[in-house]
């Protein structure tokens, strides 16, 4: 029996060992903490992301690894990659770690996307927002997530600001400067790449974010087939370059029906959680046949879905659970601010009905803010 190692302990995590249970895998979960949510469900071995010790001992009781979270040093995925083998493939990782050797990996590619630049001091910063105008936004190039490590430039007068807050982040993280898009829809595409090359993509998605945090997924997305082309098109190119083997998301802007290239996330996405119930074959599972070497899943929808995410605290389930294609996820946490929680999937067979059950869910539970722009959207008879 195949015992597959995850480093990272979160939902993701947590998701991917209950998808691998059918395939009759086995799992370890690597987490610096002590309570993480995926030891619920598998074997936890608490400890620090570059303890040489701790990773020998976990490399030891597995036959293949992966992760779930992007931020695991690339220096200890590397480590472990000399002892078992590691997918996604270290070099990946530390590409998608970085948001400069990212974007410059995009424009090598062909990708189109904002303009960017390394800022390496205060000058740096405010000749590079002179020259790219406001709004802007400064991030640091590693470890930030879900809004984390960026501060939005509105004028020239935020530029002393900025770099109070993150100038002492240059020797440690790096900065990078990006240009804001005034889009007008967020997507994304979460595609898979399999050991022997084979490529899958899930249909595109449309979300909605609240201060950073995605709030809600909604597939499919309505594109033209020139975009949905462009949209698997990048994805593609940015697996084949990095030998990428597992999921992983690509996230886009779209600005007056062009594509722009946010970010990649080098694993199971968010924006992916409606594939648990509203694709042949979820995610989670098609990463770990990746993973494992198994042939991939159709990745072809069942009906209309949408996700809403969970921050906080979880709300009342019966709300979701009432409806006849409502599915409920508590990732076992304990309640805290902004802290992800668990989410909820909603599919139906038409656009309408699914307008109809996201209504009932957010009068229910008192999320009509959350759930009104996709209502509204699906009503419009554009669901995407």
């Amino acid at each position: 029996m195949t015992t597959v190692g995850i480093l990272g302990g979160g939902q993701l995590a947590r998701m991917m060992v209950l998808a691998g249970a059918p395939l009759g895998l086995r799992f370890v979960v690597f987490d610096p903490a002590a309570d993480a949510c995926a030891g619920q469900v598998a074997p936890l071995q608490v400890g620090a992301f570059d303890d040489q010790q701790a990773l020998a001992e976990f490399a030891d009781r597995v036959d293949v690894i992966t992760f779930d979270f992007e931020n695991v040093p690339a220096g200890s995925a590397q480590w472990l990659a000399q002892r078992r083998p590691v997918f996604p493939n270290p070099d990946a990782l530390a590409v998608a770690q970085d948001r400069l050797s990212e974007k410059t990996l995009f424009q090598e590619l062909g990708i189109p996307l904002p303009p960017f630049a390394d800022i390496r001091s205060r000058e740096e910063l405010a000749a590079r927002v002179a020259e790219f105008g406001t709004p802007c936004i400064l991030k640091t190039r590693r470890l930030g997530y879900d809004g984390k490590g960026q501060f939005r430039i509105r004028g020239a007068a935020d530029v002393d600001p900025a770099w109070a807050e993150l100038g002492g982040q240059v020797e440690r993280t790096g900065l990078i400067l990006e240009g804001f898009v005034a889009f007008e829809r967020e997507l994304s595409v979460v595609a898979v790449r399999a050991r022997d090359g084979e490529f899958r993509a899930f249909p595109l998605t449309r979300n909605w974010h609240v201060d950073g945090v995605l709030s809600a997924s909604l597939a499919p997305a309505q594109v033209t087939p020139a975009q949905h082309e462009a949209a698997i098109g990048h994805a593609r190119r940015l697996a084949e370059r990095l030998d990428y083997v597992g999921v992983f998301a690509l996230e886009l802007f779209c600005r007056d029906g062009e594509l722009l290239a946010n970010e990649m996330a080098p694993r199971v996405h968010n924006s992916g959680h409606w594939t648990s119930e509203g694709a042949e074959t979820s995610q989670f599972q098609n990463h770990l046949r990746a993973v494992l070497g198994l042939p991939l899943g159709d990745t072809r929808m069942i009906g209309h879905a949408c996700m809403l995410n969970w921050l906080g605290a979880m709300p009342e389930a019966s709300a979701v659970l009432s409806q006849a294609g409502g599915h409920w996820h508590d990732y076992g946490k304990q309640p805290r601010d902004g802290r992800k929680v668990g989410h909820a999937t909603l599919r139906e067979d038409s656009p309408q009905a699914l307008a109809q059950a996201l209504e009932q869910v957010g009068q229910a539970l008192g999320r009509q803010s959350q759930v009104g722009p996709v209502v509204a959207l699906l009503r419009d008879g554009s669901a995407g």
